[in-house]
């Protein structure tokens, strides 16, 4: 099945994994990532610009993405943070479809379907990607989250912002 099949949420989300068997692990291996610790002046978000469901692999690929290009070119002067979790499972109803096989599945009987994946549910404007980094670094991580608006189902602006940190310091 295709990405698209899943990218709108048009059913009761399904969660309950007290009461489902086999779901699967999320693939996101990190949700914050860099120099947790660190206080920095700029914070960058990338903001969907619809309503979403994003399926796991997607923010993952654009974490590896984002993550690429921050250590290669700032090392380690920045804080990533991925904001939604990925919680509503996936199903799917697989069928097969070879010579033969009207005689091996059974069609819409039964038709509940398999846990295939997860998806994180995003409203318009909810951010998906934070990056922390300072002044130096704010056209780096644009490109970063620039190139990881093409791995994402949603059209993203990027908002930059100071943080308050670097107004009280700046003041002083």
């Amino acid at each position: 099945m295709k990405g698209r099949n899943y990218r709108t949420g048009k059913k009761r989300a399904y969660v309950r994994k007290k009461y489902i068997h086999g779901a699967p692990p999320s693939k996101i291996t990190k949700f914050t990532m860099g120099d947790t610790s660190g206080s920095f002046s700029h914070k960058l978000l990338l903001l969907s610009l619809k309503k979403v469901q994003i399926r796991h692999n997607a923010i993952e690929a654009a974490r590896i993405a984002v993550n690429k290009v921050l250590s290669d070119k700032l090392g380690t002067a920045y804080t990533l943070h991925i904001r939604p979790y990925p919680h509503i499972i996936l199903r799917e109803n697989k069928m097969m479809a070879f010579a033969g096989a009207d005689r091996l599945q059974e069609g819409m009987r039964r038709s509940f379907g398999k846990a295939v994946g997860l998806a994180a549910q995003v409203d318009i404007g909810q951010s998906i990607i934070e990056v922390d980094v300072d002044a130096s670094g704010v056209e780096v991580a644009k490109e970063a989250l620039r190139i990881s608006m093409s791995k994402l189902p949603t059209p993203c602006s990027i908002e930059v912002s100071t943080t308050q940190m670097a107004e009280s310091s700046s003041t002083v």
